[in-house]
């Protein structure tokens, strides 16, 4: 800051009109980080052929992005009181801006995971601070609401990803995911640096950078999302590149702990985790990102594993849940201004389990009217569940402590959706093995009924080829798809069964919660 210039006002002055326009303007960065995490998801084959990449490569499009936002979440709250909430916020979305293009420009494969994990890094920080810095502007029932929209677009952008990726693709061509940024991202950047000036930069910091608790940082995130990515798809620690990245985690992870407690200037603080209402509501995040980015993931693989959904089909389907979060947005905010949080938290756990349990009967026939009711209980519910844990989360911090709350708050949801989809698909694919088995069995007990529907096939197939043999060798390859369907669907049964089995266990951790004060989730956020 410039000698002579007024330092800016305290953000809970600011006139209320700025106020929505800021928060407005980084709610939307945000949006743009997290749609981004899943926009490549529908593409991954266009990007495979058009960058000339293997099928051992392309999935790094997705983890290089992930492994570098996760790295950053936590360590934005550094950043954000070296270079103020303005100065990273628009650094963050024009880093992003440039990325984005980078990407679609890429000229191979290796080009674009090096561009995709500085997307992931740079975007990484306006998820949490769109956090901290709602809470510290907004008061009373102005701050209800920031945990419901911000909950409802860390939920809806993941959930719109494949579907407006897929789109684009289908009509433009895959590099326009990438470009789509451009013209958003730099009016993103241009209003967060002319408006978002609710604090100073400290730069003096950047100087006392521990560069070691840093590289510790990213060993351990880096290295776990890399085993919760891979470990399904290659059969966990039976993968010596998985058991190394594991390692690397662990030892990661000790680092990381001993220079959180004995650095002079950790990058992480630790601090808030002495307050039990925020260890439990960073707990209950975990449980929440679990579920949340789990059935996100789960719906749309068995529309197009099972029904053989094109993308925007999946997307047409799976939005009912959007409409619910939106929907249940204002009314978990008004709810949060009288209720109880843990009674909230409560019954929204268990709408969730009772939204998957509705799930686990699902079966190779469902579509948009069977999986209706089910997603819109399932997106209510969330809202329920994110509403309350975030003002416990978050309330009574100054300004300081709120940044790194806000970034730990946020990682462990990130944690909670990295580990559920590793789980889920654990689940999935065990599940898949054991039912194809005992599909298998029973159809040798069977085997003249069998035998008498692969001939019921085959005579079928004689339309297709004149050709007997080629005939029947359809028919058993129809029947194996079939088998493997059913087990499939029997597999999402068990899945969402487990889930919903998860999420009445958390109910355990309702009685232990002690919530602010209301006095403390409605004042506003002093600067120390």
């Amino acid at each position: 800051m410039k000698s002579g210039t007024a330092p800016p006002p305290a953000a809970a002055s600011l006139p209320n009109a700025r106020k929505y326009l800021i928060f407005g303007v980084m709610a939307f960065g945000q949006f743009m980080a997290l749609i981004d995490i899943q926009i490549v998801a529908a593409s991954l084959n266009d990007i495979q052929a058009g960058l000339s990449a293997g099928p051992d490569e392309i999935s790094w499009v997705q983890t290089a992005y992930l492994m570098a936002e996760l790295v950053m979440i936590p360590f934005s709250g550094f950043l954000a009181q070296a270079l103020s909430t303005r100065g990273l916020f628009a650094l963050s979305a024009g880093l992003f801006t440039l990325s984005s293009a980078l990407c679609g420009l890429a000229w191979d494969i290796q080009s674009m995971i090096l561009f995709r994990a500085i997307q992931g890094f740079v975007g990484g920080a306006m998820v949490p601070t769109v956090f901290a810095t709602g809470f510290s502007m907004f008061s009373g029932p102005q701050r209800a609401m920031i945990p419901a929209i911000l909950g409802m677009v860390s939920t809806l952008a993941p959930t719109l990803g494949p579907t407006v990726g897929g789109w684009i693709t289908d009509t433009i061509d895959w590099r326009w995911i990438f470009y789509i940024n451009i013209v958003p991202g730099a009016c993103v950047t241009v209003l967060a640096w002319i408006f978002a000036r609710v604090d100073t930069a400290n730069p003096s910091l950047l100087k006392r950078i521990d560069w070691i608790h840093l590289g510790a940082m990213a060993t351990f995130l880096a290295g776990l999302e890399y085993v919760l990515e891979e470990g399904p798809r290659y059969d966990w620690f039976d993968d010596p590149d998985i058991s190394v990245a594991g390692w690397l985690s662990l030892v990661g992870f000790l680092l990381f702990l001993e220079r959180s407690f004995y650095s002079k200037s950790p990058i992480v603080k630790l601090p808030p985790f002495r307050k039990p209402t925020f260890a439990f509501a960073c707990l209950f995040n975990l449980v929440i990102g679990f579920g949340m980015y789990a059935a996100t993931y789960l719906v749309p693989v068995f529309l197009g594993r099972v029904r053989g959904y094109s993308s925007f089909d999946i997307g047409t389907t799976v939005f009912v849940s959007g409409i619910a979060m939106a929907l249940g947005a204002p009314i978990a905010a008004t709810f949060s201004q009288k209720a109880d949080p843990r009674l909230m938290i409560t019954c929204g756990l268990i709408l969730f389990a009772a939204g998957l349990w509705l799930f686990s009967d699902i079966n190779s026939e469902w579509g948009y009217g069977a999986l209706f009711w089910p997603q819109i209980v399932r997106g209510f519910a969330i809202m329920l569940c994110i509403v309350p844990s975030v003002t416990m989360a978050l309330s009574g911090f100054a300004l300081t402590e709120l940044r790194y709350a806000s970034g730990l708050f946020n990682l462990m949801r990130n944690l909670g959706g990295a580990i559920g989809i590793a789980v889920v698909n654990t689940w999935l694919q065990d599940q898949t093995r054991i039912h194809a088995l005992h599909l298998g069995e029973a159809m040798g007990e069977s085997a003249r009924m069998a035998q008498s529907f692969i001939g019921g096939l085959a005579q079928q197939m004689t339309r297709m080829t004149p050709d007997p043999a080629h005939a029947m060798a359809m028919a058993q390859g129809e029947m194996g798809r079939m088998v493997g369907r059913q087990a499939l669907t029997l597999a999402f049964d068990d899945v969402f069964r487990l889930m919903a089995w998860l999420f009445v266990a958390a109910l355990l951790m309702v009685p232990f919660c002690r919530p602010p004060s209301q006095a403390q989730a409605s004042a506003p956020v002093e600067a120390h």
